[in-house]
């Protein structure tokens, strides 16, 4: 099986589901059975899950340490993870860990506690992020919150479950201009 055919496969996989298992730490994974789905999940020789859905929704996360060797002992290639719900749990911040998931093209990450608008530039570096949930954080009270992700995640087509349309990027891009100032570039004089 090519790795397209792989990917195909994995696409129509069942998610690996924790949602609702009151984990605090992410080790805590490997020792908790995942909940049940109406179509079971199928695993490889290894033992390892072949899936790229993982719901750790409805938990008390505060933080995801270990979150990547942790993917690694329960999903056959977490490298083509493509969809992880973090919603309602505890989270302060947007861990980096997130974005050397590649593949990933649906974070839901509502109903936490991430104060800081600015932690949403981290999810840049995710060329493939297409559907965001930030809403129900304290973020979502700073102005101009939906244009800013808006303008700092241009490809996303999803923004808190509401269909980003041609309107909303152009009233992103003017509020952009009227609310970002251009970083200031520093030119150097040689003293003589």
């Amino acid at each position: 099986m090519n790795k397209r055919d792989n990917m195909k496969t994995l696409v129509q996989e069942p998610p690996l589901d924790y949602s609702f298992k009151s984990i605090h730490v992410i080790p805590d994974l490997v020792s908790e059975e995942p909940r049940p789905g109406l179509r079971p999940l199928r695993h490889s020789q290894s033992g390892k899950s072949l899936t790229q859905s993982l719901w750790l929704n409805n938990n008390v996360l505060n933080d995801l340490k270990d979150f990547s060797q942790v993917t690694s002992q329960l999903l056959e290639h977490p490298e083509n993870l493509a969809w992880i719900d973090l919603s309602f749990n505890d989270l302060t911040s947007i861990d980096p860990i997130l974005t050397t998931f590649f593949n990933l093209s649906v974070l839901y990450l509502h109903g936490n506690s991430i104060h800081r608008l600015r932690e949403v530039d981290k999810l840049a570096l995710l060329p493939r992020l297409r559907s965001l949930t930030l809403h129900g954080n304290p973020m979502e009270e700073e102005k101009g919150y939906r244009y800013y992700v808006l303008c700092t995640l241009p490809r996303i087509t999803t923004f808190d479950f509401s269909g980003v349309t041609k309107a909303d990027r152009t009233t992103a891009e003017v509020w952009k201009r009227m609310n970002i100032k251009p970083k200031k570039v520093r030119i150097k004089h040689n003293a003589l």
